[in-house]
């Protein structure tokens, strides 16, 4: 029952972690326009995603575009392009093997054995996928942080986190823990396994033991 309990904590982790993913990845919030001494326009947002940016004035709807070319983009964005679409198409294998793998599921059968090496394959795919997700929004905070910081940058060119960027921090944890639940399925599995072996053998040595004890008390009788 804890087991079966460990399975879907894990899956509602890894499913929410795997909308998250492309949540992210969608969402124009990475880098925001940040309001330095007044020298921008505080009736004016600045948003710059992976794919658009957007802005938004007073009194005006927000407006979006999405890049015009991928050779003008800076090599940082087109490296945490790359690496969050890989953690999406992770993300989603990882919820399909963990499906598969589940006790309701009939794909496997009733094999124990490749049901846990099955879960201990989407955990290690949910945990490496959350690492990847660490590495695009990490690098892109430090870079913002970097030029906020650097007085050499114009004032009107610093951005600040976006939302993106927490909501890609809060991600990661959800699927790493998620992965980690699956694995440690495969170390209790494992345990079982161990335990029921070391009881039959128990089981055989005292039959072994009983057999062998049985002729030696029909000789003292004779």
């Amino acid at each position: 029952m804890a087991c079966w309990t460990l399975q879907i904590i894990g899956l509602i982790l890894g499913g929410i972690g795997m909308v998250g993913t492309f949540a992210i990845a969608a969402m124009p919030q990475w880098r925001v326009s940040a309001f330095i001494e007044g020298n921008i326009v505080v009736f004016e947002t600045i948003w710059e995603g992976l794919w658009m940016n957007c802005v938004s004035q007073v009194n005006i709807k927000l407006q979006c575009k999405f890049y015009d070319t991928v050779l003008a983009l800076p090599p940082v964005l087109e490296a945490c392009r790359g690496l969050m679409c890989v953690a999406m198409i992770l993300s989603v294998i990882a919820f399909l093997i963990a499906i598969i793998g589940m006790r309701c599921t009939q794909c496997v059968g009733d094999n124990k054995q490749v049901r846990s090496n099955i879960l201990l394959a989407a955990g290690i795919i949910f945990i490496l996928t959350g690492i990847l997700i660490l590495i695009p929004v990490s690098w892109t905070a430090n870079n913002i942080i970097r030029d906020f910081y650097n007085p050499a940058v114009h004032a009107a060119l610093k951005r600040d986190l976006g939302a993106a960027l927490y909501l890609g921090w809060v991600n990661s944890a959800f699927l790493i823990i998620g992965g980690a639940i699956f694995c440690s399925l495969y170390s209790c599995a494992d345990k079982t396994r161990t335990c029921r072996y070391s009881s039959r053998a128990c089981d055989e040595l005292r039959k072994s033991e009983h057999v062998e004890t049985k002729p030696s008390t029909m000789h003292s009788y004779v």
